[in-house]
């Protein structure tokens, strides 16, 4: 390795571990849906996204098992050929159950929100019109870096802060330039497990008529009919303009889609870069997608579980938000040593909860992040409400 890239890392990752802010893996073998083992030790799993349980659903694995006789790979990006009859019938699917005319798949949510951001950018500027970017603080890296990387200008706005936002969004529009106005804001935050003031943002688009992206990876599967999402649980199914699923969270695969109109679908085979040079999901990921919204239809007791089991943590815990039954519970602690610390007593009483620290969130708000899955017993959410009163 060139020797002055080898001080630079050795002087940052040193730092790093100083300011006990060092990541590094660790091998954790999945058992079922809400325990693993590490190092021969089971743990309860309080850190997956899996709020459905449907990693180890029977209807998912034996979907996936059938295709994946077939193929391993896509073999393309799919404007190549990588896009098979499994690739339609999967983003038909998705579109039906988000109730949008169209969806395209990526290999992640990462970059599905990367996609969406590209599309809007490039359209606009290959139009020769401007394109400004209003995304609220605490919203996933992904779409921040998706912002930065277009080169457009952007704004951001306090958490939830709707009266800031209106200011903005006036600003904008009293511009000579009138820009294209884009808001990006989440639905349910994955750090807070709190929510966007949907009711507001509704009330300003119809005053600003700007156009709202909005990452449903933490609200899809929880909230709304069969897990539409928390938009369409009060609502405001027609609100967003993009709608970004993620399918590693509630749906329990891997991969990512774009949801919205058929013309905006076809902008992003022709603008987003995300998509059009990667190659396509594998097909029997896609053979699952089918399967996994089967599964929030037929048995919708998984999302209500899921929901009760936090309502019932969240009141042990005197932990407040909007929405009160948001799977995603923020134990927050403030130093990041003590976040850890408090992380190894969880895993002493052989629960996993992971300790999450800067940049992840901001300074003096380190945390342990609980999330919850409807496959959790009774007893185990006993031991873990216990367990963080203690810590």
């Amino acid at each position: 390795m060139n020797e002055e890239l080898s001080r630079l890392l050795h002087e940052d990752l040193e730092q790093r571990q100083a300011n006990h802010l060092f990541r590094q893996r660790e091998v954790v073998e999945p058992i079922d849906s809400t325990h693993v083992l590490i190092d021969g030790k089971q743990y309860v799993n309080f850190s997956s996204n899996d709020y459905l349980g449907l990693t180890h659903h029977s209807k998912v694995l034996d979907a996936i098992a059938r295709s994946a006789q077939s193929s391993a790979g896509s073999g393309a990006a799919g404007l190549i050929t990588g896009y098979t009859s499994l690739h339609r019938d999967a983003e038909d699917a998705i579109a039906r159950w988000k109730g949008t005319e169209a969806a395209i798949l990526l290999p992640s949510g990462y970059q599905a929100n990367l996609g969406a951001v590209q599309t809007l950018a490039s359209v606009a500027q290959a139009r020769g019109r401007e394109v400004r970017f209003l995304i609220d603080r605490l919203v996933h890296a992904s779409l921040i870096d998706a912002v930065r990387a277009t080169g457009a200008e952007f704004r951001v706005f306090p958490h939830n802060g709707m009266t800031k936002l209106q200011r903005v969004l006036a600003q904008g529009r009293a511009t000579q330039a009138s820009p294209l106005q884009v808001v990006i804001t989440e639905s349910i935050f994955s750090m807070d497990g709190d929510a966007a003031d949907v009711a507001a943002i509704a009330e300003l688009k119809g005053q600003y008529d700007f156009v709202l992206l909005l990452d449903e990876a933490h609200g899809s599967g929880v909230y709304g009919n069969d897990g539409a999402g928390y938009a369409n649980e009060l609502g405001f199914d027609s609100l967003a303009d993009i709608s970004i699923v993620t399918l590693s969270k509630a749906m329990g695969l891997a991969g990512g889609a774009i949801c919205g109109s058929k013309l905006f679908i076809d902008g992003v085979l022709n603008h987003g870069r995300a998509y059009i040079y990667s190659t396509g999901i594998a097909p029997a990921i896609c053979a699952a997608i089918p399967a996994a919204i089967e599964v929030m239809r037929e048995e919708r007791e998984r999302q209500a579980r899921v929901r009760s089991l936090a309502r019932r943590v969240r009141d042990a815990l005197s932990i407040s938000s909007t929405p009160n039954d948001s799977p995603i519970i923020p134990v927050v602690l403030g130093e990041v040593a003590r976040a850890i610390e408090a992380s190894v007593r969880m895993r002493e009483l052989g629960m996993l909860v992971i300790a999450v620290r800067p940049p992840t969130v901001p300074r003096g708000s380190s945390r342990l992040r609980v999330t919850l899955s409807c496959d959790h017993l009774d007893d185990e959410v006993s031991k873990l409400i216990d367990a963080l009163k203690r810590a």
